[in-house]
């Protein structure tokens, strides 16, 4: 029964399901961040490999493109306020790049990282595909980089709405667009669930993102930085 897809899939929906009703009762607690360490905790203590759950999970996965297509109504539905801010929201998100680019090489050069490593890290802020696929363009890891980048979106999503608040950050627009461009889709989830502005607005930095990263990234390929 380990080998069938429906293993896969069952285990991810239940374990999503029990993590909903304890972020129910604890709001601080994010369901993602139960679930992904529930399955790990789980495939561990079983023996059951990676292999066999993978089999339904990748088949679950396969549903993110569907999924984040799926943004583009909540967008539509709010575009008129979103045009208002173009200008803005297109500067915040080159900067907000900007800045985690740097970050993330000063950081790792510090702590001595190797260059594959720091090549893996540096697209972790957009969607998977695109940040997959822009590490194998530089010479990164792509495995090693869609894990930063499932690994960006879990935390900006647990802890980005907290920083905001503690940093007197309110504005619908500014929340989503912080949010769209750290934590991509899994922050744009989280938002969505609470405040379907700040969700569009996060969902629309985070399409923009993937441009503004590739480009970034792509221009820096070309000066030999």
């Amino acid at each position: 029964m380990f080998d069938t897809p429906l293993f896969g899939i069952t285990i991810t929906l239940l374990f999503y399901f029990l993590s909903q009703e304890v972020a129910k009762r604890k709001p601080q607690i994010h369901p993602l961040l139960l679930t992904v360490g529930g399955i790990i905790l789980f495939l561990l203590f079983s023996g059951i490999p990676y292999e066999a759950y993978a089999k339904g999970g990748e088949m679950l996965s396969f549903l993110l493109g569907p999924a984040t297509v799926a943004l583009a109504v909540p967008i539509y539905k709010h575009f008129s306020s979103i045009r208002k801010h173009f200008i803005s929201l297109f500067a915040a998100i080159t900067l907000g790049h900007l800045a985690g680019l740097l970050s993330v090489f000063f950081i790792l050069f510090l702590m001595k990282g190797s260059k594959e490593v720091i090549l893996s890290m540096l697209p972790k802020s957009v969607t998977t595909p695109i940040s997959v696929e822009l590490s194998r363009f530089i010479g990164g890891i792509p495995e090693l980089a869609g894990l930063f980048t499932v690994l960006a979106g879990l935390i900006g999503s647990v802890v980005g709405p907290f920083i905001l608040r503690r940093c007197g950050i309110k504005e619908d627009v500014a929340i989503g667009t912080a949010m769209g461009t750290a934590a991509h889709g899994i922050g744009t989830a989280r938002l969505l669930q609470e405040n379907e502005m700040q969700g569009s607005v996060s969902g629309f930095a985070m399409g923009v993102s993937g441009i503004i990263l590739s480009l970034l990234i792509a221009g820096a390929v070309f000066l030999k930085l």
